[in-house]
């Protein structure tokens, strides 16, 4: 630590009912850049830390009132992110370890020797500055996942809000169906996260990214020397998800023989490594998801049906994002705002022509490829609002539409025929007069004439001497 560089921003503590050690070290602590406070009890160091936030605490083991290792346990509880070191003039072994032991990031004897000080405090400040690190990105993460954060106005989401609320903090599996890129392992991580496992390991598993013969060894780890290649023993997936959640998506990829033993898993929670005979314990919270209907894939034969039941407790379906057009808007401008800030591009926001060509585009590739295109324009949009220049072209370019008895056709050609029959027949009711005719369709006469004269209603009725 240099001295006097950003130190101002930290705080520390110095606990000790010895004014003179109090005044030095303060006057010590000062020289290097810190605020100081200081405390000559257990009471007053208790007040002091209620008042503002300590950044380091360095206290005596014997005080009046108390003893440092009091004072330990009070911060350890209630301000996990001061760090303490103490200082004795009685120091033993002992209670150096039971110091350690109950919190301490290190431990003085008097008298201290300042190059000691200044290194305990340099160290102990830096483990510091990585725990309240810690907490702002654990606090982040949280957020980022939190059941708020995926946005929505559609019905079928609220439900499922409701619906994951519900069971977010049960043992309850949970069979998430839906297209790709509809959110699934995002909803997982928000499940995760609103439940009383978030602290513990949140783990990602793709059934579908792996050969059969290492899924089942990245499931449940394997022992060494159990096939080619295994040098070492190998901790499974769902051996590191113990106390947390494991989220096996694309479950319908997996193979007969792995569908057994996550049958076993999902009834026992016990399993075997590849090439072991000892059977493994673990607590942990599964969540499935799937593209596949399982339902046919049952009666193809080729899912196993008590599989399928077994994880067919909770199901959440994902709407497509084509199910979802309310949403369209509401997600593009929330991408936009992540993205603009991400790479450091100033985006004010959407046009309406483009949001239109979004909200009429099928999105076969749902949210993620919403995000994708949203990141896509906010790197290499020159403006400052999003326009359809700024979207690929399969998305600008006119929608194409198929029905029953109809060859494709584009979207504009499909209306354009319909329009013109309305408008000849308004024209025939009110004997091709324009005023009347436009005020009875509620547009005005310049747009009747334009679209006269694209239909060709203009030159017909000149040639019937109607105008």
């Amino acid at each position: 630590m240099e001295p006097g560089k950003a130190m101002a921003e930290k705080t520390i503590l110095v606990v000790d009912d010895d004014k003179v050690i109090r005044d030095c070290l303060t006057e010590f602590l000062k020289t290097d850049g810190f605020k100081t406070g200081i405390a000559a009890t257990v009471k007053e160091a208790s007040v002091e830390l209620e008042k503002q936030d300590y950044a380091l605490v360095i206290t005596e083991i014997n005080l009046p009132d108390g003893d440092g290792f009091q004072l330990l346990d009070i911060i350890r509880n209630n301000y996990p992110q001061t760090v303490v070191v103490v200082i004795t003039g009685y120091g033993t072994i002992e209670s150096a370890v039971r110091a350690i032991k109950t919190g301490a990031y290190d431990y003085l004897t008097k008298p201290i020797n300042d190059d000691e000080l200044r290194l305990a405090v340099a160290r102990a400040i830096k483990q510091q500055s990585l725990i309240s690190e810690n907490v702002s990105l654990r606090s982040q993460l949280e957020q980022r996942y939190s059941l708020d954060n995926i946005l929505s106005h559609d019905y079928k989401m609220a439900r499922i809000f409701e619906l994951v609320e519900a069971v977010a903090d049960s043992k309850t599996t949970i069979l998430m169906t839906g297209p790709s890129g509809t959110g699934k392992t995002m909803l997982a991580r928000a499940i995760h996260h609103h439940s009383g496992r978030r602290k513990e390991a949140f783990i990602e598993v793709s059934c579908g990214a792996l050969p059969e013969t290492l899924l089942e060894s990245e499931l449940f780890g394997h022992i060494k020397g159990s096939f080619t290649g295994a040098v070492a023993n190998k901790k499974g997936k769902f051996l590191a998800a113990d106390g947390g959640t494991i989220f096996l998506d694309e479950v319908g990829n997996a193979s007969p023989a792995l569908q057994v033993k996550l049958l076993r898993v999902l009834e026992d929670r016990q399993f075997e490594p590849v090439g072991s005979n000892k059977t493994i314990t673990v607590d942990a919270r599964i969540i499935l998801a799937t593209n596949r209907n399982l339902i046919e894939e049952v009666k193809q034969g080729r899912f196993r049906e008590d599989l399928y039941y077994r994880i067919n407790v909770v199901t959440v379906n994902l709407p497509a994002l084509s199910e979802r057009v309310g949403d369209i808007a509401l997600l593009a401008k929330h991408f936009l705002k992540r993205y603009s800030g991400q790479h450091n591009k100033k985006k004010l926001g959407i046009t309406d022509e483009a949001i239109g060509f979004l909200e009429r585009y099928p999105w076969p590739g749902n949210v993620r490829e919403l995000e994708n295109v949203i990141e896509r324009a906010v790197l290499l949009g020159k403006g400052s609002f999003v326009t359809p220049d700024d979207l690929p072209a399969g998305i600008r370019q006119e929608q194409v539409i198929q029905g029953p008895g109809y060859n494709a056709v584009s979207l504009k050609k499909a209306v354009a025929e319909p329009e013109k029959n309305i408008i000849r027949q308004a024209l025939e009711a009110h004997k091709w007069n324009r005023q009347e005719t436009a005020d009875a369709l509620g547009i005005n006469r310049t747009t009747l004439f334009k679209k006269m004269k694209r239909y060709g209603l203009y030159a017909e009725a000149e040639r019937l001497g109607l105008m």
